[in-house]
């Protein structure tokens, strides 16, 4: 594996060094232009104000300070901030609610932060089943909006409350029912995208079928703002949800959880499908006091909505639960009920942190694979001797290990960093994937080449070097910025 070692390399590993020394804005009268540009509310320049936009959730430790931050209304204004930005060489760092969790959204020296959280609009087409968003609205927003039409939007994100559309769109999230119902780019039809030199491209549209062209869309879904900065969305909507049944399953063994798993997976799709370790559920019972077994191993909460009269689902789920050594197993007693179940895994990631700081793993494997991962992770921990809270949405295979340490510990941390690229690296060993629904980031780039290979990680710098050839769109995100030659001939170009 190529990956760093070092404490901190984990996170700065050909980072710092190698993010392109921009143009500073060539002083004071760039910024005036840039604020002749736009309305004045929508450019902060004051370094109190700035100072919320630096980082997202991953607390990246190289954050920079911007020289702005862009907080535009329509994509009028975000084009005339990607303009100005390419006249000067400035970089651009993208933005929705700042609750990612892989550092993809870290301000720059020299940089400009554009969030796009006021860009809040939606309309919908109960007709045709689509609903036109802006990206600075919540996912919750979204889902509200949908429903109040008598629809549906899926991709339910732990933190749909928080996260915004944008952001959810820009790492290609998922969620608890993206088991059966499948993840972000699924109910993305078409988008709006404002390009490095300032053009606006509209990708696909309302229609459900559209071969017309290269499929780019699925391109800039998952891109993390280095392709383009997406403004508006389409999306599909569904009929509404339907009414849900929640078995609960409590283990005292991760393998026969992993193995229940396994056997439910293979045989239905229901839907949701979770995971939680005991450091998890006990964080989780610290919060909110409501009965969870302490002493448990793993705790899994299951759903189906099958609509059938046998409800052979929930006889399929018990029956595995039982058939691999759950010491209790049962379906709740009513819909408020399973919803204490779903809301227990959905905060669980809140319920840790308050244990200490937080390195935050999104690795992924083939659901075969999934019992090997979680024990791979327990002997990482005990190996390393660090706290790893492991939650899963195991029904895909998504798993979120969470490394807790002190970082006042100078010798935990390093532990924890070191055990933060072991689970990595295990990840890429079982075939699977640094992440499923955070993104790469800043964080994770040192591990991307030893999962998708060299070749690929080559073709996917020229696609990145085609569309932004100066790369002012996030650099170091995902991409290694790029060297002082291919910014000389792109200014040259």
């Amino acid at each position: 594996m190529s990956h760093p070692t070092d404490l901190q390399d984990a996170y700065t590993h050909g980072r710092a060094s190698e993010v392109p020394h921009h143009r500073d804005a060539d002083g004071p009268s760039s910024i005036d232009e840039l604020v002749a540009i736009l309305p004045p509310e929508a450019v902060i320049t004051d370094p109190k104000a700035m100072k919320a936009y630096q980082q997202d959730r991953a607390v990246d430790p190289d954050a920079g300070t911007p020289i702005a931050v862009v907080l535009p209304l329509s994509t009028d204004h975000v084009k005339s901030a990607v303009q100005w930005a390419a006249k000067h060489g400035v970089p651009i760092v993208p933005r929705g609610a700042g609750t990612g969790l892989s550092g993809g959204a870290t301000a720059l020296d020299n940089g400009i932060v554009l969030s796009t959280e006021r860009m809040r609009s939606i309309t919908i087409d109960p007709v045709t089943r689509t609903a036109v968003v802006q990206p600075g609205l919540l996912n919750a927003e979204v889902k509200a909006a949908a429903a109040a039409q008598g629809l549906w939007y899926p991709p339910d994100p732990a933190s749909y409350e928080i996260c915004t559309i944008g952001g959810n769109a820009a790492t290609n999230a998922g969620g608890l029912c993206c088991v059966k119902y499948g993840v972000t780019s699924d109910y993305i039809l078409g988008m709006e995208v404002v390009m490095a030199d300032g053009r606006v491209i509209r990708l696909g549209g309302p229609r459900l079928k559209d071969v017309a062209g290269l499929s780019m869309l699925k391109l800039f879904v998952g891109s993390e703002g280095t392709l383009g900065i997406i403004t508006e969305l389409t999306l599909r909507l569904l009929p509404p949800a339907p009414a849900e049944r929640t078995v609960v399953g409590w283990f005292s063994s991760s393998r026969d959880a992993a193995a229940a798993i396994l056997d439910i997976a293979s045989s239905i799709r229901p839907s949701m499908l979770e995971y939680m370790d005991t450091t998890s559920i006990n964080a989780v019972e610290d919060e909110l006091g409501m009965g969870l077994h302490r002493h448990a191993s793993a705790l899994v909460v299951a759903r189906s909505d099958d609509q059938s009269p046998s409800g052979a689902e929930v006889a399929t789920m018990l029956d595995a639960f039982q058939k691999h050594g759950a010491f209790e197993a049962f379906e709740v007693a009513d819909q408020q009920e399973g919803e204490r179940f779903a809301n227990a895994r959905r905060i669980a990631i809140p319920a840790v942190e308050r244990m200490g700081n937080l390195l935050l793993e999104d690795v992924g494997v083939a659901i075969p694979r999934l019992a090997e991962l979680v024990l791979g992770v327990e002997k990482i921990a005990k190996a390393r001797d660090v706290v790893i809270a492991f939650i899963a949405h195991a029904g895909d295979g998504n798993t979120h290990p969470l490394i807790v340490f002190n970082p006042d510990d100078t010798e935990m941390k390093e532990r924890a960093y070191l055990a933060y690229g072991e689970v990595m690296d295990l990840a890429i060993q079982l075939g699977g994937t640094i992440t499923g629904e955070h993104g790469v980031g800043r964080l994770k780039r040192p591990w991307l080449v030893d999962q998708i290979g060299k070749d690929l990680l080559d073709i996917s710098h020229d696609v990145k070097r085609a569309l932004d050839p100066a790369g002012i769109l996030n650099p170091g995100t995902i991409f290694a910025a790029p060297d002082k030659a291919a910014r000389a001939k792109a200014g040259e170009a």
